[in-house]
């Protein structure tokens, strides 16, 4: 009797070999993938800047943008939201959360409160800018952006009437838009982190709401250092929001932030200085009242891009941040998810999730302690989830 090899058995039966990665990572699933926004379909040209949270009950909600005309910044700009209520494998149709007429509604922020005795079940904040002119125009003084949330108490299927938290949050000289716009400081642009806001969830502060953000003031500067991140935050489910200091590094942008293990908090950002191909980093002991230090990053190279950060607890129960962003100096591509099991002063070399084109990114940590991902890839022509183990993660 002929005795086949191996190889020869799995052509017979038909079956793929396993890949390199699937042997390396004997016995840990692969990563799941689904694509969630593609260009061209539902009446828009074009998805992006995600953002995705976990509600009460385990449904994801993923947010876009969603531009009507072309993939430029501004424009007809909508918020888009899909949800998916088995992990991210399949997801529901597509509905309009915010839309600001032929203007820009867009970088879309949310959170759930879930310490509001009012509403046991959690409540969701979805903090978003408006605009009426390009982003340019803005920074020249020709316009501004301005702040909003809409909320909601079914988990993103009902929203309430949009809320103007301007005046709270960001600091315009425009009288000529709002009488109340005389604010010195002159701020122009203005963006939420893009991706998801937090909640404090031990210390002090616990309860607390906040936003990592960034603005420009007064005219433009090389290098985008007319811009520097700050965040905002409420102590009083929003009824209030109050602004944190602005960060002491001119060129800082988009920023992304997650609580430390004391209770405080840590803000990373892109660097548009030009000085180092690098994020930065501030952290704040009292969560976001003040600012130590801005650092640069030597261990988190970034092609000047948004990047994303959440917290995760390990099975045994160990605190450690998850960050995502483009890994590589020069280019949008390499999205890589690392760790850090100390505040953030150091980080993992990470593992590839995607080696082409990929660009803005939101993590999430799903109901049975998976981790998600939904970013940007191919060029901006589509965002995609994916969902793996912590195991897996770990090289």
């Amino acid at each position: 009797m002929k005795i086949l090899s191996i190889a020869a058995l799995i052509g017979l039966l038909g079956v793929q070999p396993a890949s390199r990665e699937s042997i390396s990572n004997t016995g840990l699933a692969a990563p799941e993938e689904t694509t969630v926004f593609r260009n061209g379909t539902d009446g828009y040209q074009c998805y992006r800047i995600p953002a995705i949270v976990k509600a009460p009950d385990g449904a994801l909600l993923a947010f876009a943008e969603g531009r009507r005309t072309n993939c430029g910044d501004f424009g007809d700009v909508d918020i888009v939201l899909r949800r998916s209520s088995d992990g991210g494998k399949t997801w529901d149709a597509q509905t309009l959360v915010v839309d600001f007429g032929t203007h820009q509604a867009g970088n879309p922020a949310p959170v759930f409160d879930l310490t509001d005795a009012r509403y046991p079940d959690g409540r969701l904040f979805l903090i978003y800018n408006t605009g009426t002119a390009s982003e340019d125009e803005v920074r020249q003084g020709k316009a501004i952006r301005e702040v909003w949330y809409k909320t909601s108490t079914d988990n993103g299927k009902t929203w309430s009437e949009a809320v103007n938290i301007t005046t709270q949050v960001n600091r315009p000289n425009k009288p000529a838009v709002n009488p109340a716009y005389r604010f010195s400081d002159d701020w122009r642009s203005y963006a939420n982190t893009p991706g998801h806001a937090l909640q404090l969830t031990k210390g002090p502060h616990r309860g607390r709401l906040f936003v990592a953000a960034n603005h420009s003031a007064g005219p433009p500067k090389p290098q985008f250092r007319d811009y520097q991140a700050h965040g905002f935050y409420s102590d009083d489910h929003g009824q209030r929001w109050k602004l944190s200091p602005t960060i002491d590094y001119p060129g800082s942008n988009e920023s992304t932030a997650a609580e430390t293990t004391d209770g405080g908090l840590l803000m990373n950002m892109r660097n548009q200085s030009g000085d180092v191909k690098n994020r930065l980093l501030a952290y704040s002991p009292n969560a976001g009242e003040s600012w130590q230090p801005t650092v640069v990053a030597k261990d988190l190279p970034d092609p000047v891009c948004q990047g994303s950060m959440v917290n995760y607890q390990t099975r045994a129960g160990k605190p450690v941040l998850l960050f995502a962003n483009a890994n590589s100096p020069t280019r949008r591509e390499k999205l890589t998810v690392r760790e850090s099991t100390d505040n953030g002063k150091s980080w993992s070399a990470g593992r590839e999730i995607y080696s082409g084109s990929s660009a803005y990114s939101d993590l999430v940590i799903l109901q049975d302690g998976r981790i998600g991902l939904l970013y940007e890839r191919d060029n901006y022509s589509l965002i995609q989830f994916t969902s793996f183990s912590y195991d897996w993660l770990k090289p």
